[in-house]
């Protein structure tokens, strides 16, 4: 690959996110308004707009750029309005009720009246045919092709072009699921069909299943879009390497996605931690959260021994989904969600959003129930001037007068108090959402810097930390773009599965080796084939283990070394070590058994390099002036300083209360906090109570040690 311009695209609900990175290192931050009816187009505006801040036609502009990573939205979009293709699925006779029942768990022990979402695909369009094989492989019935073909003629006469194939125990032999897939490829011309052994080839027959309806639920959505957006990019002449986000935090390339469709499901928050890790680095982390609050959503992950941590039972929807993704925990809180007081009286923000369209209250698009954002500019956190580097002036009356009739009246508030109330209510939600995706998995928040992306992320994250008794923050310059700016630091990275069932002690470590192998040449040719060298190509082997009689597993990260020589012992040790962070015990006179052999290859994106160091003035060369803003110390309107961040350069050091502007987002920094720009010019909020300790670990970058 070279090395010219590079372009990172987050498509979003509310924006769509653009961060340039030039040749020589210069960077150029953009945000236009997405089009939820066509988000190609909002790609393509965007590209547009930026071109003409260079005063070049898009032609000549495109000309000079060299790589586009692309996160998009339109898989989950169409997943949570039901907006997907038509689905059938195939699968063993005796199982047709596999997607209604479910694993028999479940979701909420204590709620009896908790009704199962409607499956995906109607019982009617569930179609079982005879054929079976054991879970050793073997064959116990024939497949029958004569109801694989009927099954197929009746897709057909359906309309039904989106079809899942998924056969009891396919991962231990697929040959019945390959030879469905021919009859029903032949009897459907040009069908998006899923085959779950080659999807997932993972015991648990629920979760492969409803992963592969997923996949075939989307697919065509996903090929279609693709198809728009490379059409589109062709005919304003970029003739450089479109990659598409994962969210399995890597990369991979138009056609690696569209054949493994569901792996787009949350691929824009997905590089958040690779790209968090990035900025925490230079002092010695290798820990971090990362927290994003965008327009519609909060999104909070974490990167622990240097990996974002990825989890393999995950769900959208309340829809399983098994496929390795990037461990976010996601709310319905951004800058547009929507504040109102309920009939017990008590004030509710989101998870309903006011979207793009019509939006804030603020941003006189029509919108006439207040939001986030509205309490936001009423605070003073947001100067309505300043917004989008003055490109949007907001409606601050408006704001006010709405949140004073809609909640501050029914709750006998004055206006700033109803909009400090929506400012603490969602803080306290998007905190609770940090401890949810910590402390399930035996993490305690206070352990963790906290690295903050979002338009909105560095107007709340202080009184985030505050609330988590977090210590140190880091901001990122290009907060406000931040996964577009991950995207281009993440590598390619495929992820393949095969279970097995051995007890740890007596297993042969040569048919572990022997499968990682198997999977090592698979990943290989992948990533070759996706113009990845081989010097550029690494692999992290795991394995899913648990303690005899357990229901749940836990994956366990191993050394590379491992694929040649697996050192049973030591992943033995390393799984009670897992098991008593995530738990509090473990108990090493209980046999272990490995359930799936996984293998992730990761091939390495040239230019995926950390922030350069910036240039820039001292504190007193960025000071803009003074305005009141809310004080949640003091519980009033206080005076605070007002800088521009764009001035500011390594070593400028603030006190709180203080605003720091950055056109596209305003970092406040609240009384108890002061803030330095790092080397890297990110910008570090530390309690003052603990600045010695803090600063020194900003300056030298000691030892990582907890926070």
């Amino acid at each position: 690959m070279t090395m010219g311009a590079r372009i990172g695209i987050d498509v979003g609900g509310t924006f769509t996110d653009f961060l340039l990175i030039n040749p020589d290192g210069s960077r150029l931050v953009h945000k236009t308004s997405s089009i939820p009816s066509d988000p190609a187009r909002a790609v393509t505006q965007g590209l547009r707009e930026i071109a003409e801040t260079q005063g070049l036609a898009i032609e000549e502009f495109l000309a000079g750029v060299d790589t586009i990573v692309h996160g998009t939205t339109v898989a989950t979009n169409a997943l949570l309005t039901r907006r997907g293709n038509r689905t059938g699925l195939l699968t063993t006779e005796g199982f047709r009720d596999v997607l209604a029942l479910r694993d028999g768990t479940r979701e909420e022990a204590y709620d009896n009246r908790l009704l199962p979402p409607t499956p995906i695909v109607e019982r009617r369009d569930t179609l079982a045919v005879p054929g079976r094989v054991t879970s050793a492989g073997e064959e116990v019935t024939a497949l029958s092709e004569d109801a694989v073909r009927a099954a197929g003629q009746l897709f057909h006469e359906r309309g039904i072009t989106s079809i899942a194939i998924s056969f009891m125990h396919s991962y231990a032999n697929e040959e019945h699921e390959v030879r469905a897939e021919q009859i029903l490829a032949q009897e459907i011309p040009g069908a998006y069909i899923t085959r779950s052994s080659e999807l997932l080839a993972q015991a648990r027959y629920y979760d492969r299943t409803s992963t592969s309806v997923l996949n075939s639920y989307v697919g065509p959505i996903i090929r279609d879009y693709i198809g728009v957006l490379t059409a589109t990019l062709e005919e304003v002449s970029f003739k450089g390497i479109l990659l598409i986000m994962q969210s399995n935090g890597g990369v991979t390339t138009p056609e690696g996605l569209t054949a493994r469709a569901a792996l787009s499901l949350l691929s824009g928050p997905a590089s958040a931690p690779t790209a968090g890790l990035l900025e925490v680095a230079p002092h010695g982390w290798d820990r971090c959260l990362t927290v994003d609050m965008g327009g519609t959503s909060f999104d909070a992950a974490i990167v622990d021994g240097g990996r974002p941590l990825v989890k393999t039972d995950g769900t959208i929807d309340r829809w399983r989904i098994a496929l390795p993704m990037v461990d976010i925990h996601t709310i319905g809180a951004g800058g547009g969600s929507i504040a109102s007081v309920d009939e017990g009286g008590m004030l509710r923000v989101g998870p309903q959003s006011a979207g793009a369209v019509p939006g804030p209250i603020s941003y006189r698009r029509g919108g006439i129930q207040p939001t986030t954002t509205d309490a936001d500019v009423v605070l003073g956190y947001i100067a309505p001037t300043s917004f989008l580097g003055g490109e949007m002036t907001l409606d601050v009356d408006a704001a006010r007068k709405a949140i004073a009739q809609q909640i501050g009246e029914p709750l006998g508030l004055d206006p700033t108090e109803a909009a400090a109330g929506i400012y603490e209510v969602v803080n306290v939600s998007m905190a609770a959402g940090v401890r949810e995706i910590t402390v399930r998995r035996g993490l305690d928040p206070r352990d963790f810097p906290i690295v903050v992306a979002g338009g909105a992320g560095p107007v709340h994250a202080a009184a985030i930390a505050r609330e988590l008794e977090i210590p140190l923050l880091v901001v990122p310059r290009e907060s406000s773009i931040f996964c577009a700016a991950g995207m281009l630091v993440c590598d390619f990275r495929h992820d393949y599965v095969q279970s097995q069932q051995w007890n740890l002690s007596s297993m042969q470590t040569s048919e572990v080796t022997g499968i990682w192998a198997s999977m090592a040449e698979q990943g290989r040719t992948t990533l070759m084939d996706e113009g990845v060298s081989t010097d550029r190509i690494s692999f992290l082997p795991s394995l899913d283990m648990r303690y005899r009689g357990q229901w749940f597993e836990i994956n366990v990260p191993l050394d590379e070394s491992s694929l040649d020589s697996l050192d049973i012992a030591a992943a033995a040790d390393k799984f009670h070590q897992i098991h008593n962070e995530q738990f509090g015990y473990h108990t090493e006179d209980t046999d272990i058994e490995v359930l799936n052999v996984r293998l992730t290859a990761t091939g390495l994106v040239e230019g995926s390099t950390q922030p350069s160091e910036r240039e820039g003035g001292t504190a007193l060369d960025a000071h803009l002036g003074r305005r009141e803003i809310w004080s949640p110390l003091h519980r009033r309107m206080v005076e605070a300083d007002i800088y521009s961040g764009s001035s500011m350069g390594p070593g400028a050091e603030i006190q709180g209360p203080a605003i720091i502007e950055l056109g596209t987002t305003s970092i406040v920094v609240l009384d108890e906090y002061d803030a330095v720009v790092d080397v890297s010019g990110s910008f570090v909020l530390y309690l003052r109570e603990r600045a010695s300790e803090m600063r020194e670990r900003i300056q030298t970058g000691s030892t990582p040690v907890h926070v």
